[in-house]
């Protein structure tokens, strides 16, 4: 038959099959959507608008604290300004009043976003947020997605744009517990929603991308983030003509009254609480939207003993000692954060003297440099990464640098024009890795970071536990090992812990549980990995411990047990800070300086009664009174250390070391490095000074001035000459 098909052709499709199943395809869908659009009916108002309460629980079943307090008060359309009511639909919608209730478009645009790891992102109208909003809940479902786009098709159908709006308007979060715009603008702003300004209403619109992220008064790292996202609504309304160009250039940020807890929430509940929240939040074990909706009974790692032992500590050493009557004390706020090194449960946080009254979290705020607390990190890396120094000598607590203040740095023979100052400008020669830990020493680190490499020692600290993306940790030439990254409190103790475990990272847990109607909520699995080799880490430990045995951090001894730790200085003394731990427990504290009225940092100068707050004062004090209260009734136990080559000749071996077999370390088991009174090597001795050309000689050595040193790289000119005029100066030193 001439009609029949032969060959390649026999297994294709004809054009009558393709048009039939396309046919019935779109018969099939178009029955689908009509279906659905006619069993779907708009239902009354949803009672997650009435959130439940969220019970929180220390780790041994007790109480912590519960919210879900709702503060809402909803007003018409005509109580918003105009202005503020295009603000919104710059920031979320800016088709809004011609556009259909769903986009199709973007729905799938945001799907294959969030499905190829762009981020998740929301392909929801206005329309179609307001269904979720107020009639159905947060959980992402399929099921709750087809409900929410038939209810926004015949919503739109039935009723007007405006009505949406005000709807949407009044069910929405703005974070601060605040539901609806008026609500909004008396929490942030003192006002009612009619008296808000054009700059206010952008800010607000701003919050609804992400309340938590973008209260600025409680995260002020977050700065830029929330100056971006609001000059970003503005430029919208000036593109939408809603806004002239004139209008939007004369408008300054309206920053917003600081937030207030709810009585519920008052002490140290409200710390706890939001740390929680931002875990469950960031690790997306729930969103922010399912986690208002409530209902949730959450256990945490929080242990209640050391909870209270960790409040006490920072009461008694610090709190009480402070003095409305010195103007500097009202700027004093502490942070502090404890975790069992073994499990990586963080079992106790401090977040400041009370959240009804600093809203700031201190024990997870990222915006204080940790100074010399990151000087472990730098000798890690060191060992781990097999570092020499420029003379080609391999990097042990005994190799010996020179720690001439403002010494100029090298890298291949060539200076960097980085040249940090010591504390007080103090000068020490030649001197060991171990002295200059124990000391501080910024011109050995400076050095040190440029010979192991600045890209080198920030892979080491983002192994041990600091995010990769925190502020300033990715600094050029040697300025990163000293410190002036600002990864908060938490972070710290998380690399410490690190340590503590010989190397071994897991990521902290702050939640043993989640149940809500008692189904449990799936955790995420906590992958342990080597941070750093057990050798590069023991070996930190060993010259740490000699930091509390004579070096800065003496006052940690108090806790009585062995221990190994570093103190830090921020710029210009506006943080203070000990990061330490013994074989059960680490533990960071940090005492930071800040104006209550403007949020500015300040110099801790003066607090308490001290002319100058160092690491080793309030911060080693409160971790030795909270350690030795957080351990009693635990038996005393020893570090167990295994030591890199060349670490062995540090001090004499400790009672209770392994014994490592050459193939672990290269070495048999040491203890910690000399203390502070072992004599220091002098010129012409077995062991030069290494790290390039020394500084010329600087006049006779000074007296420390009393007046504040600038701890921060800063370009300083000083005479015509070359090297003078590339000194930096970093005057901070633990």
């Amino acid at each position: 038959m001439s009609g029949q098909r032969t060959g390649w052709r026999r297994v294709l499709p004809t054009w009558r099959t393709v048009l039939g199943t396309v046919l019935l395809f779109s018969l099939l869908l178009i029955g689908g959507l009509v279906t659905g659009y006619l069993l779907v009916g708009i239902p009354p108002a949803n009672s997650a608008a009435k959130a439940q309460s969220t019970v929180y629980l220390y780790s041994d079943g007790s109480e912590l604290a519960r919210d879900g307090e709702i503060n809402r008060q909803n007003v018409t359309l005509g109580h918003v300004p105009k202005s503020v009511q295009q603000a919104v639909l710059a920031a979320e919608d800016r088709d809004f009043y011609s556009e259909s209730a769903v986009d199709p478009a973007a729905m799938l645009r945001a799907a294959w976003n969030t499905v190829t790891g762009k981020g998740k992102q929301s392909g929801s109208t206005i329309t179609q947020q307001y269904v979720k909003n107020y009639y159905l809940g947060q959980e992402q479902t399929v099921t709750r997605k087809a409900k929410e786009f038939f209810i926004a098709i015949k919503l739109d159908r039935e009723v007007s744009k405006d009505n949406i709006l005000e709807g949407y308007l009044n069910s929405s979060y703005y974070g601060r517990n605040a539901y609806g715009i008026q609500a909004a603008a008396q929490s942030y702003y003192g006002r009612n929603a009619e008296q808000l300004t054009t700059a206010q209403g952008a800010y607000l619109a701003t919050l609804l991308n992400a309340p938590s992220a973008y209260d600025i008064t409680a995260r002020p790292a977050n700065r830029a983030r929330v100056l971006a996202r609001w000059n970003y609504v503005l430029d919208g309304m000036v593109k939408q003509k809603w806004l002239s160009q004139a209008d939007r250039a004369a408008l300054e940020f309206p920053m917003p009254r600081p937030a207030k807890a709810s009585a519920g929430l008052s002490g140290q509940r409200g710390y706890l609480v939001e740390a929680v929240k931002d875990y469950l939040v960031d690790h997306r074990i729930l969103d922010e939207d399912t986690l208002r909706a409530g209902g949730y009974r959450i256990t945490t790692t929080l242990s209640k003993k050391r909870q209270n032992a960790l409040v006490k500590a920072v009461d008694t050493r610090l709190m009480d000692r402070l003095d409305d009557s010195r103007k500097v004390d009202r700027y004093v706020r502490a942070g502090g954060a404890s975790i069992d090194p073994a499990s990586n449960r963080v079992v106790a946080l401090y977040g400041g003297i009370d959240y009804a009254k600093q809203f700031v979290n201190s024990a997870t705020r990222r915006d204080y440099q940790v100074g010399s607390t990151f000087k472990p990190i730098v000798f890690a890396s060191a060992v781990q990464n097999d570092a020499t120094t420029q003379d080609g000598e391999r990097i042990t607590p005994n190799t010996v640098y020179d720690g001439t203040n403002k010494r100029m740095t090298v890298s291949h023979g060539t200076r960097t024009g980085f040249a940090p100052a010591n504390e007080d400008d103090r000068s020490y020669g030649p001197i060991t890795v171990s002295e200059a830990t124990d000391k501080s020493v910024n011109a050995v680190y400076a050095q040190m970071g440029i010979d192991v490499g600045p890209a080198e020692v920030k892979a080491t600290a983002v192994d041990l536990g600091i995010p990769a993306d925190t502020p300033s940790l990715a600094s050029s030439q040697g300025a990163i090992s000293l410190g002036t990254a600002t990864p908060s409190v938490l972070d710290m103790a998380q690399v410490y812990a690190t340590l503590a475990h010989h190397g071994t990272h897991r990521p902290y847990s702050l939640v043993d549980k989640v149940t809500r109607n008692e189904e449990a909520v799936e955790l995420p699995e906590r992958e342990e990995t080597t941070a750093v080799p057990r050798t590069a880490a023991d070996t930190t430990t060993s010259i740490l411990r000699s930091v509390v045995d004579g070096g800065t951090g003496t006052a940690a001894q108090g806790a009585g047990r062995p221990a190994a730790g570093k103190t830090g200085t921020a710029e210009d003394d506006k943080a203070a800070w000990f990061a330490g731990y013994t074989p059960d427990l680490a533990t960071v504290v940090a005492v930071l300086g800040q104006n209550p009225e403007s949020a500015a940092q300040e110099p801790l100068y003066g607090a308490g009664g001290l002319a100058r707050v160092n690491g080793g004062d309030y911060p080693a004090q409160i971790w030795a009174d909270y350690t030795a209260a957080a351990l009693q009734g635990r038996p005393v136990r020893d570090f167990s250390l295994r030591l890199e080559k060349g670490a062995e000749s540090a001090a004499p071996s400790p009672s209770g070391s392994d014994s490592a077999s050459p193939d672990e370390s290269g070495s048999p088991t040491a203890g910690p490095s000399d203390s502070p009174g072992a004599p220091t090597p002098t010129p012409g001795g077995p062991t030069r000074p290494t790290g390039g050309p020394t500084a010329p000689a600087s006049p006779a050595q000074p007296t420390p001035s009393a007046e504040p040193t600038n701890d921060v790289p800063t370009f300083e000119p000083q005479s015509d000459d070359l090297e003078q005029r590339l000194r930096w100066r970093w005057g901070g030193g633990g």
